[in-house]
């Protein structure tokens, strides 16, 4: 009989939750819940209480499953996708402290500067661990909280991530595996173990406030009673060890092997592609992550992609399908008008400080098609701008793979094709991090009842291409990107990085 395997995706704006066929791989069941971030907080402030992670999984799973209206005996594992880099502190209770800073909270850069200094510069910084420290990463927070709010760094005893978090409350065990652990800037990488260098200088306990570090394959315990009586689920549905957003879509799109890169179309963008051994950029433009399958996952993130769309369609008062056909009715390079898309900071290249810039208007490219698609294309150059980085250090895809909710819009494939020079593809399933979550539940499960099946067999045989979607480049546009781009970079460098 087929055992079912759940998969949670608990994100900045929603939570989301899947029930997958762990024969087939096809979704049977699947709920979202959405919420907000604490409104009234400095603009470059972004925190959330835990608290509504933990209620909405509840919720988003209980819904999944009665959505599947399959046995939930048969449930065997469960895995959990979430947002990296957030800081979320507890006491030596276990209570939560404060609300989590998350991956786009930009109020740390003073911070990110005095730790690089204390361990010798940004050089030796990506020397010691992979990766300068950037503002939203984990350990730059750490350190915001010792020098802003003393009174609750000296309630501090355990640090977790988001998805960390959400699987002490299944299970009561603090871990932190090596995927998400990689985006905290406390570990090395390399040999996959804490820098103690970084974390000393930040304060020489932080040490043992943090959580063992756990391999990606294993799982972390099963569900306790609490949690178990809450999701209407047995107490021996194991939970594995979970990952950030990043690696778990990863994992979701079959990004688990040579040769495919994946491109993430979400609120924030990111390009990952799989390797076997650490892919470290002495510039720190591409992330040096560990994966959530024991491997590695260098990484392109820029801070505004579909959060420009959602703007502008808002301010224009149209849908996503009013859109699509916007895209349509402008030109590729959209008639000498582009858009740099840092309406909340970048970090590819990092600048925390920059905003976003339409330039280029004039009476006759001044219409609401060109302002849409200059949005849309210079979102993509963003993003094409970390890709051309990683092809300089050796990653040459021969398929690109795009996710999230731009990938659904046809003209935006369309264009990802032109921009990156490359075919595109998209997927049956939409929802890449909880598909994945789900996938490497399953595994975990196969390694902890036998020797199991490797997970890139496991996600050849059950991630499924929309090869109706399959788009090549049209040389013709390819040829006017390749200029564009020029001009956006450098437009950036004068306006940011002079």
């Amino acid at each position: 009989m087929t055992d079912f395997f759940i998969g949670i995706d608990s994100g900045t704006q929603s939570t989301k939750a899947i029930v997958m066929d762990g024969d087939t791989g096809l979704v049977i069941g699947k709920s979202t819940r959405n919420y907000d971030l604490i409104s009234g907080l400095p603009s470059n402030y972004k925190e959330q209480h835990p608290e509504i992670w933990i209620s909405e999984t509840v919720a988003a799973v209980k819904e999944a499953l009665n959505s599947s209206k399959i046995n939930v005996n048969k449930v065997k594992g469960m895995g959990v996708s979430g947002q990296q880099h957030g800081f979320v502190p507890l006491d030596k209770s276990g209570n939560v402290i404060r609300p989590a800073k998350l991956w786009n909270d930009t109020s740390t850069t003073e911070e990110c500067n005095i730790i690089m200094q204390r361990v010798g510069g940004f050089e030796e910084t990506i020397k010691l661990v992979g990766n300068p420290v950037l503002p939203g990463y984990t350990a730059s927070k750490i350190l915001w909280l010792k020098r802003n709010e003393p009174e609750n760094f000296d309630k501090l005893a355990t640090v977790l991530l988001p998805h960390d978090y959400i699987n002490y409350i299944l299970t009561g065990i603090s871990v932190m595996e090596y995927g998400d652990a990689s985006g905290t800037i406390l570990m090395d990488i390399k040999s996959r173990s804490w820098c103690n260098k970084i974390i000393h200088a930040i304060d020489s306990d932080l040490r043992e406030k943090l959580p063992p570090l756990h391999s990606s394959g294993e799982a972390v315990g099963y569900l306790n009673s609490k949690s178990a009586k809450k999701l209407g689920l047995s107490t021996d549905v194991l939970v594995s060890a979970g990952g950030g957003d990043n690696m778990m879509a990863a994992i979701g799109t079959g990004n688990t092997s040579p040769g495919k890169v994946t491109v993430s179309l979400g609120t924030s963008g990111t390009i990952y592609a799989y390797s076997k051994n650490p892919i470290i950029d002495p510039l720190g433009e591409v992330a040096a992550f560990c994966d959530s399958t024991n491997n590695w996952l260098p990484m392109i993130c820029t801070m505004n992609v579909t959060v420009a769309t959602e703007l502008c369609c808002k301010l224009f008062k149209i849908n996503h399908i009013d859109l699509e056909h916007k895209l349509q009715a402008a030109q590729a390079g959209s008639s000498g008008l582009f858009f740099l898309p840092y309406l909340t900071g970048e970090r590819t290249p990092n600048m925390p400080d920059s905003s976003g810039v339409y330039y280029g208007l004039k009476p006759k490219n001044f219409t609401e098609s060109n302002i849409l698609r200059a949005t849309v294309e210079g979102a993509t150059l963003g993003l094409n701008y970390g890709l051309n980085r990683m092809r300089e250090l050796g990653i040459d895809p021969y398929e690109i793979r795009l996710t999230g909710g731009g990938s659904k819009n046809q003209s935006w494939v369309k264009i990802c094709a032109d921009i990156f020079d490359s075919e595109v593809v998209t997927f049956r399933e939409s929802e890449g991090a909880a598909l994945g979550a789900a996938i490497q539940a399953l595994w975990c499960y196969g390694r902890h009842i036998g020797p199991g099946e490797p997970i890139a067999k496991i996600t050849e045989r059950l991630v499924k291409l929309d090869e109706s979607n399959r788009i090549n480049p049209n040389q013709k546009n390819v040829k006017k990107y390749i200029n564009l781009q020029k001009s956006h970079d450098r437009l950036r460098d004068k306006l940011f990085l002079s």
